[in-house]
C-alpha cells in the first residue's frame, strides 16, 4: 500500500503540510522548555515560600506570636491547612498527582513532598510538606482558572488551514502548466497539432519545458507534412505510368486478352495500395466532428450494392446514442473492416453493435468464420505493413488495421482483436459516447 502520493502536487502539499507540522513540534517543545518550565519553576518556588510561612512556627510550640501571624497570613491568602480526613471531603481525591511538581516541591522543602492539582471549577495545589506530613496545604490559584486557550488554539488551527490552503494554491498554480503540456502530448501522440502552448507561465524550469514541448511539436508536425507531401508526389507520379500501362494493355489483341486482364488486375491492386497509403497518411483531422447514430453509418455500409456479395448477420442494439464522430472516417473504418472479412474469409459475416454504459461508450463487433490469427501474431497486427497472411492466405498492403487503428485513436476510442472459441476472426471497435 502506498502512503505517500505521486504526483508533484501532491507531494508538493505533503511536503508543506510536513514542514507546517514539524514547525509546530519545535514550537511547542520550544515553549514548553523556554516558558512553561521556567513559569512553573518559578510558580513552585512561590508556593514553596508560602508554605515555609504558614509552618514556621513548627517546633517552637510556646511562639505563639508566629501562630497569630500564620493565622493572619491564612486569611489573607486564601490558603488553607488540612488534616487528612478534612482534606479527602474538601476535594482532594479528585485532585490529580504530579510527580514533576512533587519532585520540585520536595527540593524547596528539603523533604519528601507531595503534589496534586485540582483541575475543576477552580485550579489549587494540594501540598503536603515534610515539615507536617499528616497535613494538606490547599494553595488557590485563581489566576489560572480565568485563563482562555481558546484564542491560542484557534490561533494554531488557522496557522495549519492558511498553510495547507495556500500550499495547495501554490502547487496548483504550478503544476497547471504540466496539465496543460500533458492534453498537448496526448494531442500530438493521437495525430492532432495544437497551438503552441504558452511560453510564460510557471517556474523558470515549466518554461523551458514548455519552449522544447512547442518546438518538437513544430518538428514533428513538419515531419508529418513532409511526409505527407512525398506521399502525394510518389503516388502522382506513379498513377501517371500506370495509367499508360492500362491504356496500352486496351491495345492487346484478344488472342492474348489473359495477358490485358492480369496487367489491368495488377494496375488495380497497384492502385488500391497506393489509396490506402493515402488514407493512412490522411488523418482527417480537418473534418469536422458531428453527433451521429452508429447503427445508420452501419446500415448504409451493409446497404451498398457492391457488397451484397455475401450474407452478412447485423444486429443492432436500440436504442443507440448519437456520438460526436467524423463520418467520413468511421465510414473508411467500418469498410476495411468488412472488406477484410470478406477478404480473408469465406463464410457469413456478423455485424453487431452495443453499449456498455458503465464505461460510458458503445462498441462495434465484427465476426468473420475464417482461419483466425495466430496469437502470438495478434499484439503486431495493428502495426504498418503487418499481415497475417500466413493464417489468413492472402496479399495486401498491411496498412488496412493500421489505418482502422489511426482512426479510433482519432476518436478516443480503443480496438481490440480475438479469434472466436467456435472459428473465424472478432473486431470490437468502442467508442467513447462523451
Amino acid at each position: 500500500m502506498r502512503i505517500l502520493p505521486r504526483s508533484a502536487f501532491g507531494q508538493t502539499v505533503f511536503l508543506i503540510g510536513l514542514l507546517l507540522l514539524i514547525n509546530q513540534l519545535v514550537s511547542y517543545l520550544s515553549v514548553a522548555f523556554y516558558v512553561i518550565k521556567p513559569t512553573t519553576q518559578q510558580i513552585n518556588h512561590l508556593i514553596a515560600k508560602q508554605i515555609r510561612v504558614v509552618f514556621i512556627d513548627v517546633g517552637h510550640p510556646q511562639s505563639v506570636l508566629s501562630r497569630e501571624l500564620t493565622a493572619r497570613f491564612q486569611q489573607a491568602t486564601g490558603i488553607e491547612v488540612y488534616s487528612e480526613q478534612q482534606a479527602r471531603q474538601h476535594g482532594l481525591d479528585e485532585a490529580i498527582y504530579y510527580a514533576y511538581f512533587s519532585e520540585l516541591m520536595s527540593k524547596e522543602l528539603e523533604g519528601d513532598a507531595e503534589v496534586r492539582v485540582a483541575q475543576g471549577e477552580s485550579y489549587a495545589f494540594w501540598v503536603r510538606p515534610p515539615q507536617a506530613p499528616h497535613y494538606w496545604v490547599k494553595v488557590p490559584l485563581s489566576g489560572l482558572d480565568e485563563t482562555d486557550f481558546s484564542p491560542l488554539t484557534f490561533y494554531l488551527l488557522m496557522i495549519g488551514v492558511l498553510s495547507v490552503g495556500g500550499g495547495w494554491l501554490f502547487a496548483r498554480q504550478l503544476n497547471r502548466p504540466l496539465k496543460s503540456l500533458q492534453q498537448a502530448a496526448l494531442q500530438v501522440g493521437r495525430g492532432e497539432f495544437p497551438p503552441p502552448l504558452p511560453e510564460h507561465k510557471g517556474s523558470t524550469e515549466i518554461i523551458a519545458v514548455t519552449k522544447a514541448f512547442n518546438y518538437m511539436a513544430r518538428g514533428i508536425q513538419q515531419l508529418e507534412q513532409d511526409r505527407a507531401l512525398l506521399m502525394a508526389g510518389v503516388s502522382h507520379d506513379l498513377r501517371t505510368p500506370l495509367t499508360r500501362i492500362r491504356l496500352a494493355s486496351e491495345m492487346i489483341s484478344e488472342q492474348d486478352n489473359w495477358i490485358r486482364e492480369g496487367i489491368i488486375n495488377d494496375i488495380e491492386d497497384m492502385n488500391a495500395i497506393i489509396d490506402q497509403f493515402i488514407d493512412y497518411l490522411r488523418h482527417h483531422k480537418e473534418e469536422p466532428g458531428q453527433k451521429e447514430n452508429l447503427n445508420t453509418l452501419v446500415q448504409e455500409l451493409v446497404q451498398s450494392e457492391h457488397l451484397q456479395q455475401r450474407h452478412i448477420h447485423v444486429q443492432l442494439a436500440e436504442p443507440m446514442p448519437a456520438i460526436l464522430l467524423r463520418r467520413i472516417a468511421i465510414k473508411r473504418l467500418l469498410n476495411n473492416l468488412l472488406e477484410n472479412a470478406l477478404r480473408y474469409s469465406d463464410g457469413d459475416i456478423e455485424i453487431s453493435t452495443g453499449i456498455e454504459r458503465n464505461r460510458k461508450r458503445v462498441y462495434l463487433q465484427m465476426r468473420d468464420h475464417g482461419p483466425g490469427i495466430p496469437g502470438y501474431q495478434m499484439k503486431s497486427m495493428f502495426e504498418p505493413f503487418t499481415q497475417g497472411d500466413r493464417a489468413r492466405g492472402s496479399g495486401g498492403s498491411g496498412l488496412g488495421l493500421a489505418i482502422i487503428k489511426k482512426i479510433v485513436d482519432m476518436h478516443h476510442g480503443d480496438v481490440t482483436l480475438h479469434n472466436h472459441p467456435e472459428g473465424g476472426l472478432v473486431v470490437m471497435v468502442y467508442l467513447p459516447i462523451k
